[in-house]
């Protein structure tokens, strides 16, 4: 009983455990409740169990249990918590990495920077040190503190993060201490909790109960204390995160502040460098100075080059100027490069004679004096070239000035582009100059190296006298030289003079030019303007015309294409017929052969029936032989045991025949069915054939309701077509085979009667597989057909869909042109309104300049009027004063003036009339702007709208292409596919009939889920999914099983599968160019019309556009953001309306009647169809039966076969069953389509549902952009304001220029009255400043708004310039009133004729001073409506942000409800998975409930079993056992008793279960609420953290937006400040001003007073003066009509010869523009020229180096000379005197050998080898008479010295004038090669044998002499090294220092001319050289 109840507790505790499992945060109220329910159970069991050990076993073990669990939930918290802690830590620290890194980033790029910019400081102080002194000191301190700042700052920011992360180690540390104690207070309540459970077993309830209250306190204690300490914990943190902000927000200062700093040190460095770039060009000119201060000689030549700059300087001016000098530099740079590359060459031969000289005088001294006159003379090309570099700098200098000059004179295209020409000029200058410069310091390098040699040559001390004659040679060419140098000079200055002349007359030229040029393109832009416009008006109209030719084609093309599709359909249609017939024929022709094989086995049957007759004949015998037999045996009764045997016998093989008749009865009835199976297959192909003939009807009438499916239904059914063929041809040939085979069995049968049953057996079992492979064939084709069946439908379906898209698609197309249509319409109408308003403003202008008239009109209105007051009120004065007398005519004149006055009075009031009026008119025609401009930014929105919508339907045009494209691929896809699987298919796979079972099955499951799938929840719908993916799986299956199977087919079927892959290629090829004609006309033609409308759509755009102005564009841009920003929130607000409308709704109807609706409906439909299958099954199954119960009546009757009534009426029963399954399959796919609609339904929803997220997403992609749009306003906000800010200053300026400009004017209207005809020049000068400010208006007006304010300065500078000019003029106009006044009186008459020049000049003024009053109201009204614009900029602005905080609100508060319906979503799933882990304890509860009960029931049952085997032994031994069976009474009864007690615990135990049970909800209830409370408190906490630090940002972007207000209005303050200081300035002048002119009027009415008392009096004398003026003006009249007859006269004759001037200059301008070309093509020469030069000097510069090298090898080769020279003397002092007798032998027989007129130069040669004196020669070859025997005595006298075989060369003119010399050197080189050894030196090691000097001897020899000999020495580079040229081992020239007696032998003496030359033999021409020295060896 312990053990059991210890059980059950176990389980109760484990599943408790698990309950618990998710209940962790509350320990205490769980482990209290656990303590309660474990007393009571103890209080109840402590009646029947006085057990007090296992109460405190299980006590201990409840402790323990909770402790345990405690513990586990403390861990958890602290993992949490711990996991928390590391992910935010991980967070900040990531963020603080990112932060360092971007800074890290910055200061890096700027620290580069830095340097770089320092580099190039550093730079510029080293070229500048030169020159400036301490200036390199300035940068270095600049930077190196900015630089230690910002490293400072860097170390301060990575502090400070420091700082930041111990502040988050220590509020870890904190947390974890506070965990520690937590946990310690949490082990001492479990301390208490045990120590209370221990004395609750000992004491009393009463004393429990007091600690358990004062335990529970304590607990509440504890709680409180630890939730005060989570809260202070919290508020930490949020402390903590503020500190951090802080942090943050002052190190992006500080970060801000650094990059301020940097930014400041680079502009510094920057203007340092442009300092330092002018400091460059300092140190040029210092260096120059340095020069200048160096060469004192040359310093009158500078003082003359600058002079004649200084001229040049005067006279350019100009672009032709410029070109002048580019030339003029060019020539001279070439000619001083010829220049220099001459002495530069003079100098190397000068430098290579010194060598020589020197080499020479060696042993010789010179003096000292000829080394100073040398360097003298040396020193001037030095300084010449020094000149010449400094003119070359001088003159780019002028060339730069003269560049900045022109830059600033000249604006225009034609400047520019000469300015570039001659700045590249100047480039090329430079880098000549750089190449001079160059030059100059290489022969810098060459003096020290001269003055190096002369000081060695000092000291050496030449003696030799020969030095002086070169000397003066060298000295002469000097003064030569210089001579041409001064020529060049005067040349020079000759062609610069010549220059400038034509320079003049270039720019008097280009000047008539560009005027004309002008006027001609002004008029060629309007004129271009207006054929523009027109053009581009035809073009449009023509666009349009073949726009809709083209749509004409295209609709002609696609009506063509529709016809031909038809035509293709009927033909289809008609092969369909054909095929449906050719199927009938073979239906026919089978049932044909059916028959047959009916008729076949009638007479097999007939057979059988005729062996059993043969059979009954023999049995009948037999009986007959048997009444035979005993007959006999009653005869023969002694031998009847023999017969007994005999008949025994007998019996037996009767036997036997009995069973193989009974056998082959059996193989009848086999037949029997075989024939039954076979018609029935028979049946079902024909049922198949007819519900193929209904699918083909089917989709007959599909067909001719869409044509574009014909191509694929047609290849569809061929492939049904030929796969029915085939099979037809198997089941035709199987049918044959097994008739065959039936015919053979027959056959057998009736031959093997009598042979043994295994043969029989066999048959039997092969005739079974033939049955067996039938039956998978018959499945096989079933199984093909819903294949076909299938293939079907989906091309159905995709014939569908491209139809369909094919009418979305034309649709598409009509929408465009309806949308092109309107587009059209609108621009007409738009095209309407712009002319109309180009007349309304054309009508507004035309007003303005009449209200401009009529303005001047009324100033001079009012001046009259106030000229007019000022005399009536003289007039009124002069009455008072005057005599009466003068009454009659004073008061007529006052009548007089009255009346005009009058007049006058109504002409104002007019004019004022009319003014209003064109006032009115301009604010309507202002109005009528507006209203145009807005009604233009309207059609602005619809046009990008339309163009917007045209980019849609392109983009949706494109997908549809691609689609379209897809789907062909897909097709030719799958016809590849069928392909491969013809030819593949080559294995045998056996299916059975339960895979189509399956298929059936998963198709039925398919149309569920499909029906099922939207209206489950989520987790519904992925399990559909999943069950969707296996089934998939199968199918993938079943579709390799096909496969497998159609290979079986294709090895039946080869050759007819050739010919179907033939007519599926055919039929390929046919879509393919179906295809391609669709592609190719309908696609490139639609991209081509879209193509053109982009194109019209562009031209009207950019109309539009021009139309458009800047200002209006940003207005308009503001308007629309804002009108956008609040359609999208509008937008956003009624899609969230509808949103939650939609999904309350979708929550309605699945939560309501519609999802239980569909649900019931789905599952009816599942059942209903399994019901079905069910009943299919069964009538299988009975089909089955009854064909058993057939075959068992067969083999019962033994004689007779079935009975035919029953056939008939089985036949009869599978007819109506075949009807009622036929019925079943239709009420089948009844349901099936009504799925499939339910499916289309659900579809659509998900289609909405896909539309809606769609929307949602845009309307966030819209969100994000609204607030970069904001950005962006803000900005242009800050920049407009910036700008107004600008326009207000300089309205200032405006203002106040215009104040002093109205002054002038009026001072000048005053003095104009009275001027001089001294004046000329002032006026000229106010005509100037006039057309200037003219220019300026007209440059101020052309150009567009951006530049507006640049141009405003410009103007108000020009403005203050003129005011001064004219100030100016006004102090001169008073200083000559003065003097005028005096010469008036004296020069009246002659003024007459100059005050007409001067009122013209006068009206000129007036005119000018007109025109500066309309530019001046001009402005004004600009600036007006500018500030006016600017107000409505600032409104619009104000409201634009006030929409946007309204906006920033709703999406706040969006955003909330949105947080809130999350939260509530949270809510439920967490309670939804509580109910499930609730459920799943409940269910395990129930498992163990349910396994005790059997476990019971089991016990029970055993026990009922052995109470009866009890009951059977008691009745057994009931005879004398009585005393057992009470015994076992007994025991019975004491088993029932206990089984009565058990089941009073199992109650009881239940009962506490379902107690336990109810506690257990309702505690999980509690937890599910504290859980709720504490999910709700959490998302208040994350809501009040964001809420806070929105709050924040909130207060520091307010914070700073009131510093930027503060900073703004402190700069308005300051701004209002300096206006009210200007404004009391303006005051205190203007009561200063006001107090002078009230002086001044008074002391002007004293005078007025003293002259009206004088004018009283000379009244009367003007009255007598007028009547002669009025004579004199009569005369004067006369006179000017005779003076303007004279002047039309003067001006006809003056046009005349201005007409002749213009042609002339025209001439002038053509011969110009020719010069000009001519000009140009010399620069370009120029510049090849100068090409050529500067590579002419790299070459020099490569030769010098070259030269050096040289030099360098020729000092080497001298050392080596030595060494040859001393070893060539020992040579010679060893080899003196010595002949060799080889040559004396040749000689010898030569001499004899050559014509007796010749002999005597062979002697001569001989003489000059032998060493004998020309003289001697002459004196031997004349003493003719016995000179052969006295040389031959003599030659052999001299006899037999050995001479060495040293080799010669004779001299190069002996080889040109002889030829048998030239033989016999030839032969002597052949001859002398074998004689000496080759040397062991390598021919690269040894260099070639020179005698010191001959180099400097080889520079010296002319060229043409140098050449050969190099040629020569270059023709024997092979020959042995000791074989040296001549010249290498005999000088040509005869040294000075080795006369005739010198040492040496005589070969090595140099030949001389002496040397005799052999004259050429008489050869014969057929005889070659080597034939004449084959004759002299001989010889």
């Amino acid at each position: 009983m312990s053990s059991w109840l210890g059980g059950l507790g176990l389980g109760l505790g484990q599943s408790l455990g698990q309950v618990g499992g998710s209940l962790a945060s509350l320990t205490g109220e769980i482990s209290n409740f656990t303590k309660d329910m474990l007393m009571e159970g103890t209080e109840e069991v402590e009646a029947e169990l006085p057990n007090a050990r296992r109460k405190e076993v299980e006590a201990i073990h409840t402790i323990l249990r909770s402790e345990n669990e405690r513990l586990k939930k403390l861990c958890t918290d602290l993992e949490e918590k711990h996991e928390a802690s590391e992910l935010q830590i991980k967070q900040q620290s990531m963020s603080y990495r990112n932060q360092l890194q971007q800074k890290e980033v910055e200061i890096s790029h700027l620290k580069a920077r830095q340097i770089a910019l320092q580099d190039q400081l550093l730079k510029l102080q080293s070229a500048a040190q030169s020159v400036i002194s301490g200036a390199g000191g300035v940068p270095a301190t600049a930077a190196s503190p900015s630089f230690s700042y910002g490293l400072s700052h860097h170390a301060s920011a990575f502090h400070d993060d420091d700082m930041d992360f111990g502040d988050i180690i220590s509020s870890q540390r904190e947390i974890n201490r506070l965990s520690n104690e937590v946990s310690r207070l949490e082990s001492e309540v479990g301390h208490w909790r045990h120590i209370a459970q221990t004395s609750k077993a000992q004491r009393s309830d009463s004393s429990d109960q007091s600690e358990i209250c004062k335990l529970q306190n304590i607990i509440k204690e504890l709680k409180q204390n630890r939730s005060q300490d989570i809260d202070n914990h919290q508020h930490e943190m949020s402390v903590l995160q503020n500190a951090h902000q802080q942090k943050l927000t002052e190190i992006t200062r500080r970060h801000r502040e650094e990059l301020s700093d940097y930014e400041e040190q680079i502009e510094e460095l920057e203007n340092l460098l442009q300092e330092g770039g002018s400091g460059i060009a300092l140190t040029d000119h210092s260096k120059i100075h340095e020069m200048q201060k160096t060469i004192q000689v040359l310093q009158a030549e500078k003082v003359e080059s600058t002079k004649k700059i200084e001229e040049l300087e005067d006279k350019i001016k100009g672009i032709n100027k410029k070109l002048s000098s580019a030339e003029n530099d060019r020539s001279v740079l070439k000619k001083e490069q010829e220049r220099l590359s001459v002495e530069n060459r003079q100098l190397l031969e000068e430098c290579e004679s010194l060598k020589l000289e020197c080499s020479k005088l060696q042993p010789y001294a010179a003096k000292q004096s000829d080394i100073v006159t040398e360097k003298e003379r040396i020193l001037p090309y030095s300084s010449s070239v020094e000149e010449e570099v400094f003119r070359l700098q001088q003159a780019l200098s002028d060339a730069e000035n003269e560049i900045k000059r022109l830059s600033n004179l000249n604006q225009d295209n034609s400047l520019a582009e000469d300015n570039l020409k001659l700045k590249m000029h100047v480039q090329v200058l430079e880098k000549e100059n750089s190449l001079l410069n160059q030059e100059k310091e290489e022969l810098q390098i060459s003096l020290s190296k001269l003055n190096n040699e002369y000081e060695v040559i000092k000291s050496i001390a030449v003696r030799d006298m020969d030095l002086d004659s070169e000397l003066c040679d060298l000295r002469r060419n000097l003064e030569a030289k210089e001579q041409e140098l001064n020529q060049s000079i005067t040349e020079k200055e000759i062609l610069r003079a010549e220059l400038e002349e034509l320079d003049k007359q270039n720019q008097e030229a280009t000047k008539h030019m560009i005027l004309i040029k002008d006027q001609l393109s002004k008029q060629e832009n309007e004129g271009d303007n207006v054929i523009s416009k027109l053009k581009k008006d035809l073009n449009d109209e023509k666009k349009r015309v073949h726009q809709l030719e083209n749509d004409k084609m295209n609709i002609t093309k696609e009506l063509d294409m529709q016809e031909e599709k038809l035509i293709q359909s009927e033909l289809v249609l008609s092969d369909l017929h054909l095929t449906k017939q050719k199927l009938e024929d073979k239906v026919a022709a089978l049932v044909d052969q059916l028959n047959k094989l009916h008729t076949k086995n009638l007479n097999i049957q007939k057979e059988n029936s005729e062996l059993q007759e043969h059979v009954k004949q023999k049995e009948e015998e037999l009986s007959r032989v048997r009444d035979e037999l005993i007959m006999q045996s009653l005869n023969r009764d002694s031998n009847s045991n023999f017969k007994d045997d005999l008949l025994n016998e007998r019996e037996a093989e009767m036997r036997n025949l009995r069973q193989n008749l009974s056998e082959i009865k059996q193989l009848n009835e086999n037949l029997r069915k075989v024939a039954f199976d076979l018609k029935m297959e028979n049946e079902k192909l024909n049922l198949a054939c007819e519900n193929v003939r209904h699918q083909l009807e089917e989709s007959v009438a599909g067909n001719s309701q869409i044509s574009q499916e014909k191509n694929a239904i047609v290849e569809a059914l061929k492939i049904e077509k030929e796969q029915l063929e085939a099979v037809l041809c198997q089941a035709q040939k199987r049918l044959l085979e097994e008739a065959n085979k039936y015919e053979q069995t027959v056959e057998e049968l009736s031959s093997a009667c009598n042979l043994s049953i295994s043969a029989l057996q066999l048959d039997h079992e092969h005739l079974i597989k033939l049955n067996q492979e039938k039956d998978f064939e018959i499945a096989e084709l079933k199984k093909n057909i819903k294949q076909m069946d299938t293939d079907h439908k989906e091309t159905k379906k995709i014939l569908s869909s491209s139809l369909e898209e094919q009418k979305q698609l034309t649709q598409l197309v009509n929408e465009n042109e309806i949308f092109i249509e309107k587009l059209k319409e609108r621009s007409s109408e738009l095209q309407e309104e712009l002319d109309k308003y180009t007349q309304v403003l054309r009508k507004n202008e035309i007003l303005r300049q009449t209200i401009e008239e009529k303005d001047r009109s009324l100033g001079s209105m009012k001046e009259e009027n106030n000229h007019l007051k000022e005399e009536l009120e003289r007039l009124r004065e002069q009455q008072s004063r005057a005599a009466p007398v003068a009454e009659p005519k004073t008061l007529d004149s006052i009548t007089e003036l009255e009346s005009e006055v009058n007049q006058l009075n109504i002409l104002k009031d007019n004019l004022k009339e009319e003014i209003k009026h064109h006032q009115k008119v301009i604010e309507d025609q202002n109005q009528s702007k507006i209203q145009l401009l807005q009604s233009l930014q309207e059609q602005k929105k619809e046009m990008d709208e339309f163009r917007y919508q045209h980019e849609q339907m392109n983009a949706t045009h494109t997908q549809l292409f691609l689609e379209k494209d897809e789907e062909i691929k897909n097709l030719q896809k799958t016809i590849e596919q069928i392909k491969t699987q013809l030819h593949e298919e080559r294995q045998d796979v056996q299916t059975e009939n339960s895979v189509i079972f399956q298929e059936t099955k998963v198709r039925g499951l398919n149309i569920e889920n499909g029906s099922e799938k939207h209206d489950l929840s989520k987790a519904e719908t992925e399990r559909l999914v999943k069950g969707i993916k296996e089934r998939e799986l199968e199918i993938k299956l079943l579709n390799e099983k096909n496969i497998s199977l159609t290979k079986q087919i294709d090895q039946l079927s080869r050759d007819e599968v050739g010919k179907l892959t033939q007519i599926i290629q055919q039929k390929d090829l046919e879509i393919q160019a179906l295809h391609a004609r669709i592609s190719t006309a309908s696609y490139p033609q639609d991209v081509v019309y879209l193509q053109q409308q982009l194109q019209a759509y562009a031209m009207e755009r950019e109309q539009v556009l021009a139309v458009l102005s800047e200002k209006t564009r940003e207005n308009s841009h503001l308007k629309t953001e804002y009108h956008k920003m609040m359609d999208i929130v509008a937008a956003k607000e009624t899609a969230l309306n509808k949103l939650q409308d939609e999904n309350k709704k979708l929550s309605t109807r699945f939560e309501s009647s519609g999802q239980d609706m569909f649900r019931e409906t789905v599952q009816n439909l599942s059942r209903i169809i399994r019901e079905k299958d069910i009943e299919i099954d069964a009538l299988s199954q009975k089909c089955q039966t009854l064909l058993t119960v057939l075959q068992t009546s067969n083999t019962e009757n033994e004689v007779g076969g079935v009975n035919s009534n029953q056939f008939e009426e089985l036949l009869q029963e599978r007819d109506k069953l075949k009807q009622q399954v036929k019925k079943m399959e239709e009420w089948k796919q009844q349901v099936m389509t009504t799925v499939q609609n339910m499916q289309h339904e659900s579809a659509q929803l998900q289609e909405e549902l896909h539309q809606l997220q769609a929307q949602v997403l845009v309307d966030s992609d819209n969100n994000s952009k609204l607030q970069v749009n904001y950005t962006g306003l803000i900005h242009s906000y800050e920049q407009n304001e910036t700008k107004l800010k600008n326009f207000g200053q300089e309205l200032a300026q405006v203002q106040h220029s215009i104040g002093q400009l109205c002054n002038t004017k009026d001072l000048l209207l005053g003095k104009l009255d009275i001027i001089s005809p001294q004046l000329s020049s002032g006026s000229s000068l106010s005509s100037q400043s006039a057309e200037s400010l003219r220019t300026t208006k007209s440059d101020v007006l052309s150009e567009s708004s951006k530049q507006e304010i640049e141009e405003l300065r410009k103007s108000l500078k020009e403005k203050d310039a003129t005011i001064r000019t004219l100030q100016e003029n006004n102090h001169r106009l008073s200083e000559w009133i003065a003097a005028s006044s005096e010469l008036e009186r004296k020069e009246q008459e002659q003024t007459d004729s100059e005050i007409k020049q001067l009122k013209e000049k006068q009206d000129i003024l007036q005119k000018s001073l007109k025109e500066k009053d309309l530019l001046i109201k001009a402005k004004s009204d600009q600036l007006l409506s500018l500030n006016e614009n600017f107000t409505n900029k600032v409104n619009e602005n104000e409201l634009l942000r006030q929409a946007v905080t309204n906006l920033k609100e709703r999406t706040l508060i969006l955003e909330m409800d949105i947080c809130k319906l999350k939260g509530e979503n949270e809510k439920i799933i967490e309670s939804s998975r509580g109910k499930e882990t609730e459920y799943q304890a409940l269910q395990e509860t129930n498992t163990k409930f349910s396994m005790m009960l059997r476990e019971k029931e089991f016990e029970c049952h055993s026990l009922k079993e052995k109470a009866l085997a009890f009951e059977h032994l008691l009745k057994e031994k009931e005879q004398g056992k009585t005393g057992e069976l009470n015994q076992l009474l007994n025991a019975v009864k004491s088993m029932q008793e206990k089984t009565v007690t058990f089941q009073q615990e199992r109650d009881q135990v239940m009962l506490a279960l379902k107690q336990k049970q109810l506690e257990n909800t309702a505690i999980q209830n509690k937890v599910q609420h504290l859980r709720d409370k504490e999910l709700r408190l959490n998302q208040e906490l994350e809501r009040l953290r964001n809420h806070l630090l929105e709050s924040e940002d909130s207060y520091t972007r307010e914070v700073l937006a009131a510093e930027d207000r503060e900073a703004k209005l402190r700069k308005k303050v300051t701004v209002l400040e300096e206006k009210l200081v200007s404004s009391s300035n303006a005051m205190e002048n203007a009561s200063r001003q006001a107090s002078l002119q009230v002086e001044s009027l008074q002391e002007q009415l004293d005078v007025a007073s003293k002259q009206r008392d004088e004018t009283a009096l000379q009244l009367s004398m003007s009255q007598e003066q007028v009547k002669q003026y009025v004579l004199s003006l009569s005369n004067l009249q006369m006179v000017l009509e005779h003076f303007q007859q004279e002047e039309k006269a003067m001006y006809s004759a003056e046009l005349e010869k201005h007409k002749q001037l213009v042609a002339e200059w025209k001439k002038k301008a053509e011969n110009l523009e020719r010069k000009l070309v001519s000009l140009q093509e010399r620069l370009d020469e120029a510049n090849i020229a100068l090409d050529s030069a500067s590579r002419l000097t790299e070459q020099l510069d490569l030769k010098e180096e070259q030269i050096e090298e040289l030099k360098k090898q020729n000092e080497v080769r001298q050392e080596m000379l030595d060494d040859v020279q001393k070893k060539l003397m020992n040579l010679v002092n060893s080899t003196e005197g010595k002949v060799d007798k080889v040559l004396m032998r040749n000689l010898f027989t030569g001499h004899f050998h050559t014509p007796k007129n010749q002999r005597h130069e062979v002697l001569r040669l001989m003489g000059s080898i032998l060493g004998i004196r020309k003289e001697e020669m002459e004196q031997l070859l004349n003493e003719d008479q016995g000179g052969v025997t006295r040389w031959m005595t003599g030659w052999l006298g001299g006899g037999s010295k050995s001479v060495p075989n040293t080799p010669l060369r004779p001299n190069q003119q002996s080889l040109l004038n002889s030829s048998f010399s030239e033989l016999f050197v030839k032969f002597l080189e052949t001859e002398s090669h074998p004689s000496i050894p080759p040397p062991k030196l390598s021919v690269h090691d040894m260099k070639p044998l020179d005698l010191p000097g001959r180099t400097k001897l080889d520079t010296s020899v002319p060229g043409n002499f140098k050449d050969t000999a190099e040629s020569g020495s270059d023709r024997r580079t092979d020959v042995n090294p000791f074989l040296a040229p001549r010249s290498a081992a005999v000088p040509l020239i005869n040294p000075a220092g080795l006369g005739p007696g010198g040492p040496g032998h005589l070969l090595l003496k140099p030949i001389s001319d002496v040397l005799p030359t052999f004259t050429p033999l008489p050869v014969l021409p057929d005889n070659s050289a080597r034939v004449v020295l084959e004759d002299l060896l001989k010889q």
